[in-house]
């Protein structure tokens, strides 16, 4: 198959309507071949009677062959046909011809007294000609012997196909209705056949990210059971390749992290013992280099435990999380002489989500939001809930991205014309690693007028809050 696979409805379809086709045309081919088979019996016991009602008034009497025609029977006789009537009463050896005489002959191995049928044409349309011959009663005047006679009666065929055609259509319409009938029982009955899979189809689709608990093969048809045990042999492989991997994050965190805080902590002491001097520029430049090596392994970190890390879901006030956040941020704002605030309408606004993966999504927007605004700018930090969504944003007036940066800016490891000295590449990578795991989208824009940028991550929100009336909001 190429492009998309095919539907197995459409397929089963497909195979039944073309096998059914194929029937109804090999049925209807003996459809006719009966109808014609029982047209031809029926109308040639009309041949056979015009034969013998021509036969009844065939006289020898003087010694010559007469025929007093039943004119009243061959009337009715045309009627009956719906078309034209001709015959021919005549001696074997053609002497004595009476009526038609140049209707076709009749063939050579006549029996007496048994009628024969067959098609034939004469002056270019197609007859039905029945012939009968039997012995004369006496010899015909200067004849030595008796003599048999020729009877035949031919009728056109309009009426016999008329009532083939008639028949054949009837025939060809129960048909139609059948295979209509067939198809749409087919359909019924397939899609009630796949009603398991449909319904498994949106079980698996509402599962979290992280729920790679097998499939119960028993809520599935037998048929399908062989690829519900595959996909439960894939997901436990993939389940311990997330264990191993998160094993491994958690050991490199561990590994990573205390020799790093052990050079930090001695860089300390030495910068405090050190007399002022190029020993201590050297120092300072050391422990600048080791914050930022433990920055930039806190973000990798960071991405690995977004994308790997089991993160169970429970609910989560954004509200409370974000003006919390807020307040732990403040005095790093303060020192940078950057107004950091805090904005909702909302009392509250519950989703489900791991709280800490949320912090550290948002410890990335607030640190790049402070990193790039200029001394005297704005930073807020936003919770609102809109299209039956939450909205976490942080704006800020640094800036902001060229147009052509928005689409790869939260790619990893990508650093835009604007970048300062000494960031990862890695901060925004996470926030949508974060927006993912949470069946979210991160949303990057510059802000109005062209100052600032505006990142914002679409979550979505608590069942129990999904149904409530969004309150009016503030401008953000």
């Amino acid at each position: 198959m190429r492009g998309r696979g095919a539907s197995l409805r459409r397929t089963l379809l497909g195979v039944l309507a073309a096998g059914m086709l194929l029937a109804s045309g090999v049925s209807l081919w003996g459809t006719w071949r009966t109808v014609a088979a029982a047209a031809n019996a029926a109308y040639d016991r009309s041949l056979a009677g015009a034969i013998k009602a021509i036969d009844a008034n065939i006289t020898t009497a003087g010694g010559g062959l007469g025929v007093e025609l039943p004119y009243t029977l061959l009337e009715f006789f045309e009627l009956t046909a719906g078309g034209e009537v001709f015959f021919r009463v005549a001696t074997e050896d053609g002497l004595v011809e009476i009526g038609n005489t140049d209707l076709p002959p009749p063939e050579a191995s006549l029996i007496n007294g048994r009628p024969r049928f067959r098609d034939a044409a004469y002056h270019g349309q197609a007859v039905r000609l029945g012939s009968y011959t039997r012995l004369l009663p006496t010899p015909l005047a200067g004849q030595a012997s008796v003599q048999r006679v020729v009877i035949q009666v031919a009728e056109t065929l309009t009426s016999r196909q008329d009532f083939t055609r008639a028949l054949l259509m009837e025939a060809m319409a129960r048909n139609a209705l059948l295979v209509i009938l067939a198809l749409v029982l087919m359909a019924l009955a397939t899609g009630w056949a796949l009603r398991p899979l449909a319904r498994l189809s949106a079980q698996v689709q509402a599962r979290t990210p992280d729920d790679l608990t097998p499939i119960p093969p028993a809520q599935v048809p037998a048929e399908a059971r062989p690829l519900v045990e595959a996909i439960n042999h894939h997901m436990a492989r993939h389940q311990q390749a997330s264990e191993a991997r998160r094993h491994f994050v958690d050991d490199a965190s561990h590994q990573l992290r205390t020799p790093l805080t052990t050079l930090t902590t001695q860089v300390d002491y030495a910068l405090r013992e050190a007399p002022p001097g190029t020993v201590r520029e050297a120092l300072v430049a050391i422990r600048q280099q080791l914050d930022d090596a433990a920055r930039q392994i806190n973000q990798m970190l960071a991405l690995a435990h977004a994308d790997a890390a089991d993160a169970p879901l429970e609910p989560v006030d954004l509200v409370a999380l974000a003006r919390d956040l807020t307040r732990s941020w403040w005095p790093r704002a303060r020192a940078s002489h950057i107004d950091l605030g805090f904005d909702s309408a909302l009392p509250a606004l519950p989703v489900l989500a791991n709280a800490a993966l949320l912090r550290e999504a948002l410890t990335n927007l607030v640190h790049n939001a402070l990193r790039y605004t200029p001394a005297g700018g704005h930073v807020t930090v936003t919770v609102q809930r809109a299209d039956g969504a939450a909205l976490l944003g942080v704006h800020d007036d640094g800036p902001g991205l060229e147009p052509d940066e928005l689409p790869r800016a939260s790619e990893r490891f990508f650093r835009g014309r604007h970048a300062r000295p000494g960031g990862t590449g890695l901060g925004l990578p996470i926030v949508r690693a974060v927006a993912e795991r949470h069946g979210g989208t991160l949303e990057l824009r510059n802000g109005a007028d062209g100052r600032g940028f505006v990142a914002r991550l679409r979550l979505p929100l608590h069942p129990a809050d999904a149904r409530k009336p969004a309150p009016t909001q503030g401008k953000p």
